[in-house]
């Protein structure tokens, strides 16, 4: 990309989304004139115009979803050259960064919620709230989660549910769908919901019955947990020294990981007792947030969605990127392809 005009540019135009905890996320990334950083969750924009209309400087937008990248066309020609967006996994973002010609970058902000426009749309299945088809899927591509309600069995049912939605009902839960799909296949939203809701009693100050049922079937179909250990591996590998990873998550289990990998690589990694003559790792982050940054009650009185985000910061150091995960980073679950082979 070739440079374009300076950040007023797009400081102003048909602003979409304002992101949760936007504000903080850019302060962290240190945006300077020159800089190179990619949004790899563009969603609908809003880290993209935020960074752009700070300096005069590049960035790279990448999503999944075919209707996020063509909806950034406005703000890809408001950006004149600054802006160039990718259809693709956040992933592969050191992989997208380098094929744009940039060996380094300057810093990479990840927003790991599901975005309004997607659980606004009935169409994509992703809310209990709306009825249409049960989709769930990211990129409209491979199995959906009607593919996994239907095809898993109960006892992997159960494990998806408890595991990734953290849902201390997940048995019933279970046990209440195989029963719903041998009578009929659940092909839609409100099908999967009122087949939770018979289990589940449904109180006026809790959330909804189908939340973290919801919620779990979306996290397995997209594989999000893998995707994010390894977009956070390849943002150690594509930063340059002193530029910055921010992440902002909204459930727990991604929160864990990214605060596990924070720990991980902001310590120095020694040998042994039995291999005492191994080098010293030295750490290949600075953990810039000691604690999580979370939403002021301002912020959440705007958007309620903002009470779960919490944000990680850290700084590239010259450590050498690191071939290995924490072990203790990922979950035990078997794979799509496992489940979907039948109950």
């Amino acid at each position: 990309m070739t440079a374009g005009s300076g950040g007023s540019a797009v400081a102003g135009g048909s602003a979409l989304h304002i992101p949760v905890l936007g504000r903080p996320a850019v302060d962290f990334l240190n945006v300077h004139d020159g800089g190179v950083y990619i949004d790899g969750t563009f969603g609908a924009g809003g880290y993209s115009r935020a960074i752009l209309a700070r300096a005069n400087c590049k960035v790279i937008g990448i999503d999944r979803d075919q209707h996020a990248i063509g909806l950034g066309a406005d703000l890809v020609e408001e950006a004149k050259g600054r802006l160039t967006l990718t259809e693709d996994r956040f992933s592969n973002l050191d992989a997208i960064a380098r094929e744009a010609g940039h060996q380094t970058v300057d810093g990479v902000v990840l927003d790991l919620g599901v975005s309004s426009m997607q659980l606004d749309n009935a169409e994509r299945g992703f809310s209990f709230r709306l009825d249409g088809p049960l989709d769930m899927r990211m990129s409209g591509e491979g199995p959906s989660a009607a593919d996994v309600v239907n095809a898993a069995s109960e006892k992997d049912l159960a494990n998806i549910i408890f595991i990734l939605g953290e849902e201390r009902h997940s048995r019933a839960i279970a046990r209440a769908i195989v029963k719903t799909r041998d009578q009929t296949a659940i092909r839609t939203t409100k099908a999967l919901a009122d087949s939770v809701s018979s289990v589940m009693r449904a109180r006026p100050a809790d959330i909804h019955p189908a939340t973290r049922t919801f919620q779990a079937l979306r996290i397995f179909v997209n594989s999000e947990l893998g995707e994010v250990t390894e977009a956070l591996q390849a943002a150690e590998g594509i930063l340059k020294v002193g530029g910055r990873l921010v992440v902002v998550s909204f459930h727990s289990l991604e929160d864990r990981i990214v605060k596990t990998f924070f720990t991980d690589r902001g310590r120095s990694r020694a040998g042994s007792r039995h291999a005492p003559e191994i080098r010293q790792a030295v750490p290949t982050f600075r953990v810039l947030t000691k604690r999580p940054v979370v939403a002021s009650e301002a912020e959440i009185d705007r958007n309620p969605r903002a009470r779960s985000a919490k944000l990680r910061a850290a700084e590239r150091t010259e450590g050498s990127a690191r071939a290995v995960m924490p072990a203790d980073i990922s979950l035990r679950l078997p794979s799509l392809a496992d489940v979907l082979k039948g109950r």
